[in-house]
């Protein structure tokens, strides 16, 4: 069974080059072939600070497709002289697991170590990811996972504290067109592309260095009489479609960079990141909730009508429908990224919530209670009341928190939209307390 998962670092030399894959052909022999990733490969970087003290350990590769894990993984196996075994988180159950376990057992009594490449094992459940620990312990086996998602979420707190999480990052337009220029070599010609071309070919890819190598394959079949231009490429080739997953690290980063972007009251960037969200097929509904959340959370009484138009946004997508009604989250969107920021209403809840928790039994002041018995009115509930209509400016300037407790302040307006006046009227309503008071 061992046969089964053990893959060889180069194809056999005997394979025609022609009928193999571009990115079989250009596969990089050595790390230092490695187009991109120099954050963790260079020389003072993690990966290469390992290797150049020959202590490489488990390690958790995270990034997007295409940008080299298992190329990593595979060149990993041959600096440490491992025997390279690589699997699939999705096709792979508990008894292949231990057959691949058993392989590497015997391996090591031969001598050698192993490097086990799982790729999405952030699919594999937590008795599975168990089941790894003691042979990483032992040193059976020197686990390599790769994942597109989160390890922080995906994977367990075990397997994490025994491997060192590595983020690979998505190829820059520099790093792609390398790869462009490794492909011609191996085809031996020249792209049939303008150089407008060239260049949207590589916004084509995304990032993603396998796209890349797929989309030129496709170019080099062409039989041309002239270069293509960008229209004439459009036309021939769709664009990668971008990558988003509603229920995981893209949808959080993004509405993050959406709700991030109009607290900071820049409104052609939270515009964008509210359009890549619709074009990733997110749902309008999701978006009209998060969009009142800021309203409430960092806009507030700074401009109360950012609540109101944000429920009417909502209402004319549920009238309106898609696509229509996604017009008016966008104009809500715009609204409130220039609306004024004010978070001093949300911090004044949260700390009228941590005071309710610490003093949550402390009665009301008795001037303040009702009195609809003798036996209530005797114990002096009411006693001393003032009506405020009755009192000078329509303010008693009395006190309503509990008799024991110290008063606090809890909303401090900001000077900003119109919570300017509302400061004005606090700082008021203060000086007139302690006028009466004293």
């Amino acid at each position: 069974m061992a046969d089964l998962f053990d893959t060889p670092s180069n194809t056999p030399s005997d394979v025609p080059q022609a009928s193999r894959p571009l990115a079989d052909r250009i596969r990089p022999r050595a790390l230092s072939e490695v187009i991109g990733q120099e954050q963790v490969l260079g020389p003072d970087a993690p990966l290469g600070a390992m290797l150049a003290a020959g202590s490489l350990g488990s390690l958790i590769l995270w990034g997007p497709p295409g940008v080299g894990k298992t190329t990593i993984a595979r060149l990993l196996a041959d600096a440490s002289d491992r025997a390279f075994v690589q699997i699939s988180a999705i096709f792979t159950g508990v008894p292949d697991l231990r057959k691949v376990f058993e392989a590497a057992k015997l391996r090591r009594q031969q001598g050698r170590g192993t490097l086990l490449f799982v790729d999405e094992i952030h699919r594999f459940n937590k008795a599975q990811q168990d089941s790894f620990l003691p042979h990483m312990e032992d040193g059976t086996i020197l686990l390599v996972g790769a994942t597109t998602e989160n390890p922080s979420f995906e994977l367990n707190a075990a397997v994490l504290s025994r491997a060192q999480v590595m983020i690979l990052e998505r190829l820059n337009l520099a790093d792609l067109e390398r790869l462009a220029q490794r492909a011609e070599k191996a085809l031996e010609r020249a792209l049939p592309l303008t150089g407008p071309a060239r260049e949207a070919l590589l916004e084509m890819a995304d990032g993603d260095g396998r796209a890349l190598l797929n989309l030129i394959e496709q170019v080099a079949a062409w039989k041309l009489a002239a270069p293509l231009d960008t229209d004439a490429l459009s036309t021939r080739l769709m664009k990668r479609a971008a990558k988003y997953d509603k229920s995981g690290d893209e949808h959080y980063n993004l509405i993050s960079a959406l709700h991030k972007s109009v607290r900071g009251s820049d409104p052609d960037a939270a515009l964008y990141w509210f359009a890549r969200m619709l074009e990733g097929g997110e749902d309008p509904r999701f978006l009209a909730r998060r969009l009142t959340r800021m309203a409430l959370e960092d806009i507030g009484l700074a401009d109360p009508q950012a609540q109101v138009l944000s429920i009417d946004a909502w209402n004319t997508y549920e009238r309106l429908g898609s696509p229509e009604g996604e017009l008016a989250l966008a104009q809500l969107v715009l609204y409130l990224a220039l609306a004024p920021k004010s978070n001093a209403g949300y911090v004044a809840y949260k700390a009228a919530r941590a005071a309710a928790k610490q003093t949550g039994s402390e009665p009301p002041p008795k001037h303040i209670l009702n009195a609809p018995t003798k036996l209530m009115e005797s114990q002096g509930f009411g006693a001393g009341y003032q009506y405020d209509h009755d009192s000078e400016d329509g303010f008693s300037g009395q006190n309503f928190f509990p008799e024991t407790m110290k008063r606090p302040v809890l909303y401090q307006p900001v000077e900003r939209g119109f919570e300017r006046e509302l400061k004005k009227r606090l700082d008021w309503f203060a000086k007139q307390r302690t006028r009466r008071q004293t």
